[in-house]
């Protein structure tokens, strides 16, 4: 399904919009209601950036911002959209998946946000720093349980969780129509590698987590082990049967692709941090988490090349040892 730059229809609260500059590399934009009308308009709508190569292999899919507080994936796909170029193949980024999570401030982080900033020079330039769930304005009142399709049973404001409503449902909520149409993505393109680019608190079990589908496991496995060689180190979690509603289980078990979710710490995220840096963390800057993110896509990208999978070449965008020099900032387009 061809993606091309629509204009945006008003229906009520519009998205909200943010500072992308893409670079050479970006071919179209879109928006995902392109693969679900009825989003049109609606705050949970968001931008769709394709870099196309023109060169026949296969497609990846980057998922920044499913929660709008964990800013390092959120900025590791703007780094693509501004960067990189597809040499071969097809590559789809979603900068910030839960549009109408970015509208309001993180409840659980106060002081993180409502913006961050990166300066060059006498330029600066701000992101919205939003919340891991839907603005309650937009979906409300919680009720006391939230029931998946598949039966299972979350509190109840776990129903404004992108990353606990999927596959979504066309006629439910303003969430679970955010992930209907990313699902409707997947599956019109094909994709063949989906990356949810995610944070959890610095002493989180999950942090430095790369969660694999069961079908991607051996792929995982290999780039984590190729990684740790450069001093990249990750734990590998296979995604469960009982994970239902998450990306990594239901993107992986509806479609072909290779499903990965990443985790990398966010001082943010850490109960009782008094005054976090979500930037410049002295031990857990952006730049390293960002850089983790980009790395694990290359490295899953070129093994599943050597392996015979469909090919998505990607260049441009600065390796890991050169973004923690460099900081991130160096890399953004000014």
């Amino acid at each position: 399904m061809a993606i091309l730059l629509l204009s945006m229809v008003a229906c009520g609260q519009s998205p909200v919009t943010h500072d992308i500059r893409p670079g050479y590399g970006v071919t179209g934009i879109g928006w995902l209601s392109d693969f679900f009308p009825p989003l049109r308009g609606a705050p949970g709508d968001t931008r769709i950036y394709v870099l196309d190569s023109g060169i026949a292999g296969g497609t990846a899919l980057i998922l920044g911002g499913t929660h709008a507080n964990e800013i390092a994936g959120i900025m590791a796909a703007v780094l693509l959209v501004e960067r990189a170029e597809v040499r071969r193949g097809k590559l789809i980024v979603i900068p910030h998946a839960n549009n109408a999570a970015f509208g309001y401030t993180d409840p659980t982080c106060p002081t993180c946000g409502p913006w961050v900033s990166f300066s060059s020079g006498n330029a600066a330039r701000f992101f919205r720093y939003g919340s891991r769930l839907t603005n309650p304005a937009f979906q409300s009142p919680d009720s006391s349980e939230y029931i998946h399709p598949s039966g299972l049973s979350f509190a109840g404001w776990e129903a404004r969780n992108l990353n606990r409503v999927y596959p979504g449902r066309a006629d439910g909520t303003l969430t679970e129509k955010i992930a209907h149409a990313i699902v409707q993505l997947v599956l019109a393109e094909e994709i063949d590698y989906v990356f949810d680019l995610h944070e959890a608190g610095i002493t989180s079990r999950l942090a430095y987590t790369l969660v694999c589908h069961p079908r991607a496991l051996e792929l995982g496995a290999m780039a984590v082990m190729d990684l740790e060689l450069r001093g990249i180190s990750m734990k590998l979690e296979p995604s469960r049967e009982e994970f239902r509603g998450l990306s990594h289980r239901e993107l992986g078990d509806l479609s072909k692709g290779q499903v990965f979710l990443l985790e990398t710490p966010n001082p943010g995220q850490e109960s009782g941090r008094h005054n976090p840096d979500v930037i410049d963390d002295p031990q857990y800057p952006v730049a390293l988490r960002a850089g983790v993110h980009l790395s694990f896509v290359q490295e899953i990208l070129a093994i599943g090349s050597r392996l015979g999978l469909p090919q998505v070449e990607v260049v441009g965008v600065p390796e890991f040892e050169k973004l923690q020099s460099d900081g991130l900032a160096a890399w953004l387009n000014w």
